[in-house]
């Protein structure tokens, strides 16, 4: 059993099922999507000038009048089908599923005791998480929820302004409304006096509100056992790298729940099969769980298990955002599985629980790459190296550049005694030159997945593989390769 330290939770060890399944299929879904206009509007229907502002004064009015509350319960789910999309999901790769409880606007998406605002009492009137959740177990897919709740209190200040121009200026948003203050939060400490600067803060430092995120985290752990838990911040709620006292610094909220979703899972398999990811990249504090990375990855091949996320598009529905081909999906995939990752992809839905063509296509191709390329990575390891070649993705910030791969670029998993390399530039590629084997590494076979045994020759360590003409030259290929005992 573990204890809420850090001394007791660096012990943790990530489960072998983490380990293997490699790709994951999010569904970062909400109220958030009604409008069908991005991200973060709930924060930035109520800031003038933005575009949601803008959209939301249009279509609905003003946020004085038709607040996020209202928008809250236009959301219905009405053809949300989660067996019939786990089925598609299952069939694109993933191996297990995440859904979302709960995002920075206060919306609960599961029955909760604390707050009214939640999919069972309004809008969907459905238990969203706990449909998702049986429609995977049907796949025997692990299940994960991720709470984007710690930020929400100060994220969500700008319910508390007004307008400072037009003709509702100084009209109270209804975040100040005293009969919804238990949604909007009574964060007024976080919200910038006239002529103040509004200063950014992640995580509060409210302790009232952190008691109550804690009480929200035993909830959905008692109700669902979910398989992983991601807090989109890093363990909350401290902001500072102070790590001298458990008891009396801010990460005692975070390590307590974790701790508590460990203890559970231990009492229901006899050992810790859970997943607890945030984002703070000191393995100081990673360490008590998994690293998760957003919209990036890692240089290299990283000791523990970490996870790499991110969207076809932006996080919640958006008519206008361009969306990953599926190869760009597959390269950030191979590149993060041969240096110790996974990837989780947020499909995104419309506000009636569907998804749209070009999705539907995103999962056909990928279902199809899978098909054939699955053994190379599920159930892989990374190889000494996580790869050859000239070409690395970028890392800054929250880039996702598609990277422009040459024909010496080559990324490595390993499995049973065999390596498995990623030709990233399949289009004009004829022969493959590996440099990374051992002049004692002798290989015996090779074979190009879902087309046979290939001719090779190998000098010195460095392999040469001649390359059918006829294959897959759209997406990476996979080669097998196996080398003699003794």
């Amino acid at each position: 059993m573990f204890e809420a330290t850090f001394e007791s939770l660096r012990n943790y060890k990530c489960p072998e099922w983490f380990r293997d399944v490699k790709f994951g299929i999010w569904s970062h879904w909400g109220p958030q999507s009604v409008p069908e206009c991005g991200d973060w509007y709930a924060r930035n229907m109520y800031i003038q000038g933005t575009d949601q502002y803008e959209y939301h004064l249009r279509t609905y009015g003003h946020p004085s009048k038709f607040g996020y509350k209202d928008i809250c319960k236009l959301w219905k789910a009405e053809k949300f089908d989660p067996d019939a999309l786990m089925e598609k999901y299952y069939k694109a790769g993933a191996r297990y599923f995440v859904a979302q409880a709960s995002h920075h606007d206060h919306f609960f998406n599961f029955d909760s005791n604390y707050n009214r605002f939640n999919s069972v009492k309004v809008g969907p009137h459905k238990d969203i998480c706990g449909l998702w959740k049986a429609a995977a177990k049907k796949y025997n897919m692990p299940f994960g929820m991720t709470e984007h709740l710690g930020a929400s209190f100060a994220w969500w200040r700008s319910n508390k302004g007004s307008d400072t121009y037009g003709p509702y200026k100084g009209v109270p948003y209804d975040g100040n409304d005293p009969e919804y203050r238990d949604f909007y939060h009574d964060n007024y400490e976080h919200v910038a006096k006239p002529g103040e600067e509004d200063k950014w803060v992640w995580l509060t430092k409210n302790e009232k509100f952190h008691e109550y995120w804690l009480n929200v985290m035993k909830e959905i752990i008692d109700k669902y056992q979910p398989d992983l838990l991601y807090s989109d911040s890093w363990l909350p709620f401290e902001e500072e790298k102070n790590l001298e006292d458990d008891s009396t610094n801010l990460y005692r909220y975070g390590l307590n729940a974790v701790s508590y979703l460990y203890n559970q899972s231990e009492r229901l398999h006899g050992t810790n099969q859970a997943v607890y990811t945030q984002k703070h990249r000191d393995e100081k504090i990673y360490k008590v769980g998994v690293l998760d990375i957003e919209r990036s990855q890692l240089p290299d091949i990283c000791p523990v298990p970490w996870q790499s996320e991110t969207c076809i598009g932006g996080w919640f529905y958006d008519r206008k955002a361009h969306y990953k081909t599926p190869r760009h999906i597959i390269d950030i995939l191979i590149d993060s599985v041969a240096k110790n990752g996974t990837l989780l992809l947020n499909i995104l839905q419309r506000p009636d629980g569907t998804i749209d063509e070009q999705a539907d296509w995103i999962l056909s191709e990928l279902a199809k790459w899978f098909d054939v390329n699955g053994e190379a990575i599920y159930g892989t390891r990374p190889f000494r190296v996580s790869g050859e070649g000239h070409s690395t993705v970028v890392i800054d910030g929250f880039r996702e550049d598609q990277v422009k791969w040459q024909e010496d670029d080559i990324r490595f998993t390993r499995k049973d005694g065999n390596v498995y390399a990623f030709i990233m530039k399949p289009d004009t590629i004829k022969t493959a030159v590996i440099k990374t084997f051992k002049p004692e590494e002798t290989v015996s076979t090779v074979e190009l997945l879902g087309y046979g045994s290939v001719n090779f020759m190998q000098h010195s360590g460095i392999l040469v593989i001649d390359l059918p003409e006829k294959r897959d030259k759209e997406y990476p290929n996979a080669l097998k390769i196996s080398f003699s005992r003794g």
